[in-house]
């Protein structure tokens, strides 16, 4: 296969995502121009901030879709560390000495062909990877499974040597005992006990580790730690295939449509496989909307979903009366903030538009003795006189998500494209043995009040002070009185 070259730049955004056969012959094209593949790297944004991430959180997950460029990502960094030559628009964690670090796959096999093929290049072609060939010192072969590495020594920019060891899941928990490593890099999901023995070794270095890979085992226990449990260790970005840019915008929904059906969201948007267990069971493309500017005459609503250790959680949304359409237009979702600190955020989606709030907003405070509700009242947010209940005064739960999912699959919610918390929780909403799992779930339950009370929702001032004149130039019986 021949591969025509143009420069540098014209091609080095879409690498990442190219099949490994083109990508590796490239590369043999490439060295002859003395690039290598470090130097294409052009990290898309997603891959910025998972990189970036690094300097604050120890673990971190990458969960992206399948080709969208994830292992490459976890391959560039990898040798970024190994040589200590971190490009100009590095914003992540930077080691300034040698490191030890170990990179694993599920098998000896995929290890190889995939972790050690994008590292240090494919079979028989070493320094056709992401470590250039000029720093790779030495290698040895590991036991029992052809062609694999036990390791490779690495020229550090420092002079001294950085270490690579090739691990795998299989080995079992006990091969993943040893010394003090740096860095971890997961490539697919580890098992637990796996993850747990390779994160402790990064202990005594103060080191850290990350994982690369499509969530197809569903809400696993190392999945749920980074989805659901609050640590100030974790890391989570979510890259889908719309992130990735070397996939024509034509080619995704035939590669989408390639996926088995139960497998789609995971394979193509890093969303966790919940199969029959989800709650909203409907395709993102119902109830996704560009943003636009609202038309004036829609009245609007707040609602809010109360919380301090799992998030609190608000969202504003517009009503078109004539389509009985609901657009979420805003989402704002923090953990461990007072009351003063979300009316501050939320105060600039409007200070007249009034708030939905739960039953527990009737609950006492046990510091000041105030209703969480009045708290925010206080501090200048419009609150409803009452909780959030439907016209006949009940406010069940299953009744308000019939209601959600009624209008998803009717086209009477819409969801602005750029509310990515939103669509992370609508994604992972789903029930277990039948019953509501209650994690993630903050801005889908702050979305339940604001449907339950769309009724509610009203006009900006002036507009409703222009509707009463109007209305009052009727009653006395102006034939102009509707222009």
């Amino acid at each position: 296969m021949s591969v025509s070259l143009g420069s540098q730049n014209s091609w080095a955004s879409i690498a990442s995502g190219l099949p490994p056969d083109q990508l590796d012959e490239i590369l043999r094209q490439l060295e002859e121009l003395q690039y290598t593949r470090l130097a294409l790297y052009q990290p898309y944004e997603k891959q910025k901030a998972f990189h970036a991430a690094g300097v604050s959180f120890r673990e971190r997950l990458l969960r992206a879709g399948n080709q969208n460029g994830k292992t490459f990502c976890g391959g560039c960094e990898g040798a970024y560390h190994l040589t200590g030559d971190y490009p100009s628009w590095w914003t992540g964690r930077r080691f300034d000495v040698p490191i030890m670090m170990w990179a694993a796959g599920v098998t000896g096999e995929t290890t190889r062909d995939n972790v050690q093929r994008v590292l240090l290049g494919p079979l028989g072609e070493l320094g056709a990877g992401s470590v250039p060939k000029d720093r790779i010192v030495d290698t040895a072969p590991a036991r029992g499974i052809a062609d694999l590495l036990d390791y490779a020594k690495i020229r550090h920019v420092s002079g001294g040597l950085s270490t690579l060891r090739f691990k795998y899941y299989e080995q079992g928990r006990q091969k993943w005992q040893g010394p003090p490593v740096h860095v971890v890099w997961y490539d697919e999901e580890p098992p637990a006990d796996i993850y747990d023995e390779g994160l402790a070794r990064t202990i005594a270095t103060h080191g850290m580790a990350y994982m690369t890979f499509t969530p197809l085992l569903g809400m696993s226990d190392v999945v749920r730690r980074f989805l659901t449990e609050n640590s100030p260790d974790r890391h989570d970005t979510n890259m889908t295939i719309d992130d990735a840019l070397h996939i024509p915008a034509e080619e995704r929904a035939r590669i989408i449509a390639s996926f088995p059906a139960h497998e789609r969201e995971a394979r193509s948007k890093g969303t966790p496989v919940l199969g029959s267990g989800r709650i909203f069971p409907v395709e993102e493309s119902l109830i996704t909307i560009d943003p636009f500017q609202l038309p004036p005459y829609w009245p609007q609503l707040g609602a809010m979903d109360f919380g301090w250790d799992h998030p609190f959680a608000a969202v504003k949304g517009a009503f078109d009366p004539d389509t009985d359409t609901i657009y979420i237009t805003n989402a704002y979702r923090a953990r461990q903030e007072t009351p003063i600190m979300h009316a501050a955020a939320l105060k600039p989606w409007g200070k007249w538009i009034p708030w939905a709030w739960p039953h527990d907003g009737l609950q006492h405070d046990k510091g000041s003795g105030d209703q969480l509700a009045k708290q925010y009242e206080d501090h200048g947010l419009n609150m409803m006189g009452q909780r959030a209940t439907f016209s006949d005064g009940s406010n069940g739960v299953e009744a308000g998500l019939m209601e959600m999912l009624d209008r998803m699959q009717t086209g009477r919610i819409k969801v602005f494209r750029h509310l990515n918390e939103w669509f992370e929780e609508f994604r992972l909403y789903h029930r277990k043995e039948g019953k509501v799992v209650k994690e993630a779930d903050d801005l889908m339950a702050a979305t339940r009040y604001l449907v339950m009370m769309i009724r509610n929702a009203l006009l900006p001032p002036e507009l409703r002070a222009e509707n009463r004149r109007k209305r009052e130039r009727q009653q006395a019986g102006d034939p102009l009185a509707g222009f």
